[in-house]
């Protein structure tokens, strides 16, 4: 019997269009992601560098690209946040316990809310018990640390706790774990098909 369910935001609830990501710096000449700026985000992602710290590490790659251009082109991986999730959401919220664990960073999450609007932001924020952002805990996935820092915050049961990702890497350390775990697969499959798929 399931209890607590732990969703990922982004491919899960939020679109988010790698695509545009990829254009977006070619046009300002990043010919290749490479190890430097994996790092620079892994470090931006736990919170150990500021935005201005994380933007200025990108332009020493991209010298002609001002701070702003830079933003814009790492913001346009965020797509759009069907109205039809969060209502979704809205209705399993009073029989589970919900909680959102995300590998993010600050200028992404800031631009949702600014996308999608307070009242967007607020009613689904509202539907977790807890929202647990990597640049805000220091933990990011797949570290087993960031789960069990959710399972120990909560005191929940790790069999009785599902967890959804569209990264093989982070279900495979919850199902590690004890978690029982769905690999959704972003474009075919869809949150809403939770119970559907009778997955729960």
């Amino acid at each position: 019997m399931i209890e607590a369910i732990i969703f990922d935001f982004g491919d899960v609830f939020i679109n988010l269009n790698k695509q545009a990501i990829d254009t977006e710096f070619r046009k300002l000449g990043l010919t290749a992601w490479h190890d430097d700026l994996d790092a620079l985000n892994k470090k931006y992602e736990t919170g150990m560098i500021s935005e201005i710290e994380f933007l200025e590490g990108f332009q020493k790659h991209l010298p002609n690209a001002s701070v702003e251009e830079i933003k814009e082109a790492w913001n346009s991986i965020l797509g759009d946040f069907p109205l039809y999730r969060l209502e979704f959401l809205q209705m399993i919220a009073s029989k589970y316990k919900l909680f959102l664990l995300s590998n993010t960073d600050h200028t992404h999450i800031e631009k949702f809310e600014l996308q999608e609007g307070e009242t967007f932001a607020r009613d689904f924020y509202s539907c977790f018990e807890k929202v647990y952002f990597s640049y805000e805990i220091g933990i990011r996935k797949p570290d087993e640390n960031a789960f069990k820092y959710v399972i120990n915050n909560h005191n929940l049961n790790p069999k009785k706790t599902f967890f959804i990702d569209d990264k093989k890497e982070n279900t495979e350390v919850a199902a590690k774990l004890g978690l029982q775990v769905w690999n959704i697969q972003p474009g075919i499959e869809d949150v809403t098909q939770l119970f559907d798929k009778k997955i729960i």
